[in-house]
């Protein structure tokens, strides 16, 4: 298990985000931003190479996230509904997010094994997000979706999420 801390702003708004370990030492950086169509994320290692990164679906009436590492796609993330918590699903690794949007917790598990827990957390350095990652293979992927996360809790929709409405024929 590993711990990261990512200093809280808007992952989106920033051009470099460090992602630290509990000790303050930088591990990994996070560019770039999301929003626009074809924008995305990139997160480096330190040694200046690329492992992963986060672009959003091409479909523009679409809210999905398309995920990759190491240059393949790993998952497609999706808002699915938001009542009385959030949840996402991750499709291709069969994860599901959920938590409270508000206060910035969540949890990212795969059926009962959980492989992420996001929170907030204020220390001497101002407010940051902790990732605790359950699994040191999964760092990368966990950062991008705790990005997409922080991204879609600054741009909330006001509507439900299509898929919300179609699921429970709300009309």
């Amino acid at each position: 298990m590993s711990d990261f801390l990512i200093q809280e702003k808007p992952f989106g708004s920033s051009p470099k985000t460090i992602v630290k370990d509990h000790n303050g030492q930088p591990l990994y950086l996070l560019t770039g931003r999301l929003g626009d169509l074809g924008s995305r994320l990139t997160l480096y290692d330190m040694n200046g190479r690329s492992i992963a990164y986060i672009k959003k679906d091409r479909l523009a009436f679409v809210r999905r996230f398309e995920i990759y590492e190491n240059d393949k796609k790993v998952g497609t993330m999706q808002h699915f509904l938001n009542w009385p918590n959030d949840f996402y699903y991750i499709s291709q690794l069969h994860w599901m997010a959920h938590g409270n949007i508000y206060q910035h917790e969540y949890r990212v598990n795969h059926f009962t094994n959980q492989i992420m827990r996001m929170s907030k957390t204020r220390l001497m350095m101002g407010d940051h997000y902790q990732l605790q990652v359950n699994d040191d293979r999964n760092a990368a992927k966990c950062i991008c979706i705790a990005s997409v996360l922080d991204y879609w809790s600054y741009n909330r929709e006001r509507s439900q999420p299509t898929y919300y409405n179609e699921v429970l024929d709300i009309t």
